[in-house]
């Protein structure tokens, strides 16, 4: 499975924060789902939902409770789940994840000039794509894009059909977005 072509060809990624909008994004036409909620005992029950889909599930790590931040996590998800991949902000969590031969999408806040300024010092080489939240900021989308030599998703604040377009034209691959209403754009 080649992540920069799956990313390519789903424009739109479902971001699900509870089991209701995850049954919704499994239903839906949208091809990558984000996992941002459960904790250690719930995965296999949200994993067992996915394992007769065609979706590319990813989980973000770091909002899963119970599962710290170190290696044995990214083992356990690797050896015990059939998920293929993570999203996390924490640079040694990707480089493990990418170690296990697992997707890893590396989460970055841009706040101010500072933080828009650092990416390249914070960014994993290794990762396969970067997530920039807030979405709704081409101005930084185009320059980031500019810079890095990644896949890049934008996430965060993106609620309607023109913003997902603004995004799209700034330079970003796709869009992770929970507003139910544009995961089939």
């Amino acid at each position: 499975m080649d992540i920069k072509e799956m990313l390519c060809d789903n424009p739109v990624i479902a971001a699900v924060k509870n089991i209701e909008e995850l049954d919704i994004a499994l239903e839906s036409s949208v091809g990558i789902v984000f996992i941002l909620f459960g904790d250690l005992i719930s995965m296999k029950d949200i994993e067992e939902k996915i394992s007769n889909t065609n979706k590319l599930c990813i989980v973000h790590i770091d909002l899963i409770d119970g599962l710290a931040s170190r290696d044995i996590s990214i083992k356990y998800l690797k050896e015990r789940t059939s998920f293929k991949g993570i999203i996390s902000t924490k640079p040694q969590i990707i480089r493990g994840a990418k170690s296990l031969g697992l997707i890893a999408i590396q989460r970055m806040f841009v706040f101010d000039t500072l933080s828009l300024n650092n990416i390249n010092n914070h960014l994993v080489k290794e990762c396969d794509a970067v997530e920039i939240l807030p979405g709704v900021i081409p101005k930084v989308v185009r320059k980031i894009k500019g810079s890095l030599n990644k896949e890049i998703i934008v996430g965060g604040l993106i609620e309607t059909k023109e913003e997902v377009i603004v995004a799209l034209n700034s330079g970003a691959t796709c869009v992770s977005t929970t507003k139910r209403e544009i995961w089939e754009v």
